[in-house]
């Protein structure tokens, strides 16, 4: 979430063509022994992931350098009302309690408890959630944390910074392993599958967002009743739970449904999918090179267009 300002060429001619032009390169992520012995766990990797990260274009952070005894980061109460949809978990009510008092809130609210593994503080310590957390998704939350620390990440929009983060945490950590574990590793070929699975979610997320959105459009403006609405939201989530238990197999790092199925855990999915799809295809222009994708964000990002489709659009960002 924060800004660059450096000079060259214009932003996106530069980044399709970054990993061979003059003034645009690229640094190679750093070779890495190819195996560990079977024990080893992704906390016991976290030095080496952050160095690995850094040559990859990122900042260093203070992040995850100690652990604590704190079982979470944080506890967080998402709501919002039956018949309200936020575009993201910046514009839901937000309180900070335990889970059986947010769940009290369900008799008026759709609520979403979230226990908090990390937060991208910049002195982030490894919690006991984050430690006895499976090792890919160790792998995915280090680097994504430490993204949104970035100085050029802090400036984007919520939504921009998430996906961003989101991609680079995945790419990272599937670069990492293979480097690390090897490529036929069990770890390494799990979460190279979960950057794909992750456009999958989105997809399905995306889709019923706009569905759910629309049909709260209809009851704004009097085309519908209350009770018909909510007859029809009920049908809407359920639609969205069979579409995304669908997504096979199951990833690794990631829950493939969103949290809770209603208007604050569709809202907080919202937030780290809207931009994915086209995260992902800027990915993909750039040759599949998650170095190149890293400079490219972290020039984007605080100049990202308010309206934008496609990579295309971002050809018309200025550095």
């Amino acid at each position: 979430m924060t800004r660059d300002r450096s000079r060259g060429c214009v932003l996106i001619a530069c980044v399709l063509a970054i990993t061979g032009a003059a003034g645009c390169s690229t640094r190679n992520p750093p070779k890495v022994s190819p195996a560990v012995p079977p024990s080893f766990s992704g906390i016991e990797m976290i030095g080496e992931l952050k160095d690995f990260a850094e040559a990859m274009g990122s900042q260093p952070t203070d992040n995850f350098r100690t652990t604590s005894a704190r079982v979470v980061s944080d506890e967080r109460c998402y709501f919002t009302g039956r018949l309200q949809l936020p575009g993201f978990y910046s514009n839901l009510r937000l309180v900070r309690e335990n889970e059986s008092r947010c769940a009290a809130r369900a008799g008026e609210f759709d609520v979403f408890f979230y226990p908090v593994q990390a937060v991208a503080s910049g002195d982030e310590t490894i919690t006991v959630a984050l430690a006895e957390a499976p090792t890919e998704r160790v792998l995915v939350v280090v680097p994504h944390e430490d993204f949104h620390n970035q100085i050029e990440a802090s400036k984007a929009p919520t939504e921009v910074a998430e996906s961003a983060a989101t991609l680079v945490g995945f790419l990272t950590a599937s670069a990492f392993a293979r480097e690390r574990l090897g490529e036929g590793a069990s770890t390494s070929r799990l979460l190279a599958r979960d950057v794909d699975l992750f456009l999958r979610k989105s997809l399905v997320v995306n889709a019923y967002y706009d569905r759910v959105s629309e049909l709260y459009k209809s009851f704004r403006a009097g085309a519908i009743s209350e009770t018909e609405t909510l007859v029809r939201k009920s049908a809407l989530f359920a639609e969205l739970a069979r579409a995304c238990s669908a997504i096979s197999p199951d990833p690794v790092s990631f829950n493939k449904c969103p949290a809770a199925l209603n208007n604050a855990g569709l809202a907080f999915d919202r937030t780290y999918t809207r931009h994915y799809p086209l995260m992902y295809d800027l990915y993909l222009s750039l040759g599949r090179d998650p170095s190149a994708l890293v400079q490219t964000l972290k020039q984007l990002m605080p100049r990202w267009p308010s309206s934008v489709t496609s990579v295309a659009d971002l050809m018309h960002v200025q550095p």
